[in-house]
């Protein structure tokens, strides 16, 4: 069995905006959502910048009590999910859609603020300190849970941890899922609230992260000759995927067809990717396989691009592999340059990005574009938005490990 599948709803929540349309805004305008940390306090760390999510209040989208039994990256993935569910005019109103109905939501590394404030408490206090929802408001798949639990879905329930590929491996593990006849509709994506002393830290002495202090909103350039290194991000992203019957027996217009997922390893190295892109290479190519569809069809890239010296160069080298001598005409973006690098949460972030590209037909921009570098000479879209002619939009998703994932979306004219 292989249906058709839709997306009917688009949830965003990041640095650039709270709303899916607050997002694509800003997005747009080529508006950076990257500024000095707040969350902590980071005089001391050698990078003290990140894309947060400004005057997010829990409380909007979760009853107080319930607050302290969930990590943000939960109450991220709540607001999302019902902004997604919201525009899809998804409702689960009998048992029958409730079986039908999963949620599939990734992290990489789930309640980490919460990891540092319990051992806190254990080493100041002792072991009687910890709080009972230490263990639930920290483990990854808790935000597929609380989701779940919030919507009464009760079909598929699951979670990735695949570092920066996590909810782009949701999506496609949703899509499938869908596809094969397993669920009707699937709430899917990924969530990361990972701005803290620890993670900051830990990314930094990896030599991983921007240290562009004084310029927060240049700091994050994928491809720029200058760029320096990510900058963290926080916030969610999820799809609302339906089967094509199903979205049209409720009445609900598809935004975007979602056509294409593919998977790949690298097999070489725990945080470098692959020499000449070999991995990114494999999973694009995965993708467009599963499409039945070539090279030739895709339109934009939006690219995983976090704007460190080897990813982005390698990323470069892998698209020119997949399209060959119609590479520099295929424009490519990384919205990170925005938004920052909300690691397990990228991939849902940009899945919704790229199937707003495909409703309003316009490509998003690389901001801080400034220095072209002889190793990426692509269409960055340096800048500022474009108008085009969008018909096939594939995103990209690398994690440490070499896990690789990409989706591609199609535009939607209707059957």
């Amino acid at each position: 069995m292989s249906r058709r599948v839709v997306v009917t709803g688009v949830g965003l929540v990041c640095g650039c905006g709270i709303g899916t349309e607050e997002v694509w805004k800003n997005i747009v305008a080529g508006k950076s959502g990257i500024g000095p940390i707040t969350l902590f306090d980071a005089s001391q760390h050698d990078c003290r910048i990140a894309g947060e999510v400004k005057n997010f209040d829990p409380g909007v989208w979760v009853e107080k009590k319930e607050q302290k039994k969930m990590g943000r990256f939960i109450s991220l993935a709540i607001a999302a999910s019902e902004i997604a569910v919201q525009m899809a005019g998804l409702k689960i109103s009998s048992d029958e859609e409730a079986d039908r109905t999963g949620v599939y939501i990734g992290s990489g590394i789930g309640g980490f603020e919460v990891i540092e404030r319990e051992h806190s408490k254990m080493v100041q206090g002792g072991p009687g300190r910890i709080s009972p929802f230490f263990i639930p408001a920290t483990i990854v798949n808790l935000a597929a849970g609380h989701v779940s639990i919030r919507t009464g879905a009760r079909g598929p329930n699951s979670a990735t941890a695949t570092a920066c590929s996590a909810s782009a491996h949701a999506i496609g593990d949703a899509f499938k899922i869908i596809q094969r006849g397993n669920a009707d509709a699937m709430i899917c994506g990924g969530a990361e609230g990972a701005i803290t002393a620890l993670s900051v830290g830990g990314f930094a002495a990896m030599r991983a992260l921007s240290t562009r202090n004084a310029e927060p909103e240049r700091a994050s350039r994928p491809f720029d000759a200058q760029r320096d290194g990510f900058v963290v991000g926080e916030g969610s992203g999820i799809l609302i995927l339906e089967s094509l019957e199903h979205a049209e027996k409720r009445g609900a217009p598809p935004i975007a067809e979602i056509v294409g997922y593919g998977m790949s390893g690298d097999a070489f190295h725990i945080t470098q990717p692959a020499e000449e892109g070999a991995g990114a290479y494999r999973v694009m190519m995965a993708t467009l396989r599963d499409a039945g569809v070539s090279a030739d069809v895709v339109d934009y890239v939006n690219a995983h691009g976090t704007s460190t010296p080897i990813g982005d160069a390698i990323e470069t080298t892998a698209v020119k592999r997949v399209f060959g001598e119609r590479a520099k005409k295929v424009a490519v973006s990384s919205t990170k340059s925005m938004t920052g690098h909300l690691l397990g949460g990228a991939g849902g972030l940009e899945a919704g990005i790229s199937v707003l590209a495909l409703r309003d037909q316009v490509l998003p921009p690389t901001i801080n574009y400034e220095n072209p570098d002889p190793a990426c000479d692509l269409d960055y879209v340096p800048n500022v938005s474009r108008k085009a002619t969008v018909n096939y939009a594939l995103s990209n998703s690398f994690g440490f490990g070499g896990t690789n994932a990409a989706l591609l979306f199609k535009r939607w004219e209707g059957k």
